[in-house]
């Protein structure tokens, strides 16, 4: 039986929630989905520029927890770019 997640703070709620490549219609389209986690993970380093050991103080969380979550975000983003996928975030 897997341990149960924790709770990490998560200050960033999008009000978009789907992006896609232009000009192809989504039924067309594979879809990549990011957590708000991922997402949260992503912007506080890369929107907020915070080291690992800060952003993941403000998420709750370890820093190499964080740092999983934050490679996933970087691998799904990736995939999404380099392969003409679309992404949905997902709570």
């Amino acid at each position: 039986m897997p341990r149960p997640r924790l709770c990490r703070k998560i200050e960033f709620n999008p009000n978009v929630t789907y992006f896609k490549p232009q000009g192809i219609p989504m039924r067309n389209l594979e879809t990549v989905e990011l957590t708000i986690e991922e997402i949260e993970a992503y912007r506080l380093r890369h929107a907020n520029d915070l080291e690992q050991q800060e952003a993941a103080k403000k998420m709750h969380t370890s820093t190499s927890t964080y740092q999983r979550i934050l490679y996933s975000a970087y691998k799904k983003i990736a995939d999404a770019l380099i392969n003409g996928k679309a992404i949905k975030i997902i709570n």
